[in-house]
């Protein structure tokens, strides 16, 4: 067996975006896949076998990791995809408590909670593959994030303790961060920036891709194929690592 061919592969966020690209591809290259999310009707037309479970509880992230075991069997693959993103959040002086809960929860939580889930099972079987998608606000705090900007850092922190942790047992612990991609995530943040700039949408988008020498954003497959060599057999060498998908920007 090589590559991901048979393996069983939790996609959480993968009825839309960069989670349902990698779930097509991790698909293609031959890994059973369970695509986790909230919106059944996405997960529907995605044509993979899936869970709707809110991940961002204990509850949520046992319901996710048990639908997988019981529809194709124990998790090989967790890539924890899933998250909220930063188009509400003001500076930190006048942000919401209840938005910072609610993003530790969903971008951080359930990471931990997943995790915590699927590794006995690898440690078990001596095989393992943990990836998690951060951002490159991961590394470099982006304006009036804070609740998004301390959990994508937080995300590295975790990555790099399962990387310790279950680094013994032939399991791998990795990190893509992603710069802009243009998913719906993302769509909706730039229409809130462009209302709150009194531009359009397409200069928002114009500016972001100003910020890579491509002088373009990234594309989902751009991601899912990094997230896949991850999840390979192939990546065993590569061991609690964040790897930038941002087209060479210096930041």
């Amino acid at each position: 067996m090589t590559g991901v061919e048979g393996r069983v592969a939790l996609v959480t966020g993968g009825g839309r975006g960069i989670g349902r690209v990698t779930a097509d591809l991790l698909a293609s290259r031959g890994a059973k896949v369970v695509c986790v999310a909230r919106n059944e009707q996405e997960l529907q037309e995605t044509g993979h076998d899936y869970s709707v479970a809110d991940l961002g509880t204990s509850e949520g992230c046992a319901k996710a990791v048990a639908d997988a075991n019981q529809q194709l069997g124990p998790v090989d693959i967790l890539v924890c995809n899933h998250g909220i993103g930063s188009a509400h959040e003001k500076v930190v002086w006048e942000q919401d408590p209840d938005l910072w809960r609610e993003t530790m929860r969903i971008n951080l939580d359930g990471p931990f909670y997943l995790s915590k889930l699927v590794l006995p099972g690898m440690i078990e079987r001596q095989y393992g593959r943990v990836v998690f998608t951060s951002s490159t606000a991961g590394l470099v705090a982006e304006h009036a994030g804070s609740a998004y900007n301390s959990s994508k850092h937080g995300l590295l922190g975790l990555m790099r303790s399962v990387a310790i942790d279950a680094g013994p047992y032939g399991i791998t612990s990795n990190a893509v961060l992603p710069g802009w991609v243009r998913t719906e995530m993302a769509e909706r943040s730039a229409t809130q920036e462009a209302k709150d700039r009194s531009i359009t949408t397409d200069q928002v988008w114009e500016q972001r891709a100003a910020l890579y020498p491509p002088g373009r954003v990234a594309t989902p497959e751009e991601v899912a194929e990094t997230i896949a060599f991850f999840a390979s057999e192939e990546s065993s060498g590569v061991n609690g690592e964040a790897v930038k998908v941002a087209l060479g920007s210096v930041e």
